[in-house]
């Protein structure tokens, strides 16, 4: 049976999401310690809490314009704001929300999908000004550590690649 979990490395006060970007964003966003151009406030802007469906999404930091992960700390009252105001992508229609929020399998080390699903959570507009002026509380360059644990991966070495992996657990809200 199929279930819907988020789950993500968190303490009392922050939760980590990831984004891939290309070279230029993520240089500027890492340097500033915040979302600065040529990130586009414009547009709507994805996060995940689950570091292997970012790894799916952005096939281990090798898409273009997705070669590098960043690990973003938001603070938990941002995110749980988001997530209590987004609306399911599948309920859009033609209105234009602020948060929206997409459940697709979990992926395992191999992107296999798993028997849950892993939240994704769109923000634009207002929620997007608000993530990148408010919520956001820091912003790390992971690619290094994607690309050790995708070498572990390819190399049959499945607990090591484990063993590197952000420690997520479900996440309360």
């Amino acid at each position: 049976m199929e279930y819907k979990e988020i789950r993500a490395d968190y303490d009392d006060r922050h939760i980590t999401v990831y984004q891939a970007y290309n070279p230029a964003i993520a240089d500027a966003a890492v340097a500033a310690g915040r979302f600065v151009p040529p990130f586009r406030r414009g547009r709507m802007t994805w996060v995940k809490p689950s570091f292997l469906w970012m790894m799916y999404r952005c096939g281990w930091a090798s898409k273009p314009d997705q070669e590098r992960v960043l690990a973003v700390r938001l603070t938990r009252e941002g995110f749980d704001s988001a997530v209590r105001a987004a609306v399911p992508s599948s309920e859009v229609g033609r209105g234009k929300p602020d948060v929206r929020v997409q459940w697709d399998p979990e992926r395992g080390l191999h992107h296999e999908p798993l028997d849950h699903r892993s939240l994704q959570l769109g923000l634009a507009g207002a929620a997007s000004d608000r993530y990148v002026d408010e919520w956001t509380t820091g912003i790390t360059d992971i690619t290094p550590l994607v690309r050790e644990v995708h070498r572990h991966v390819r190399a049959g070495d499945l607990d090591r690649a484990r063993e590197l992996l952000p420690v997520e657990r479900p996440y309360p809200l």
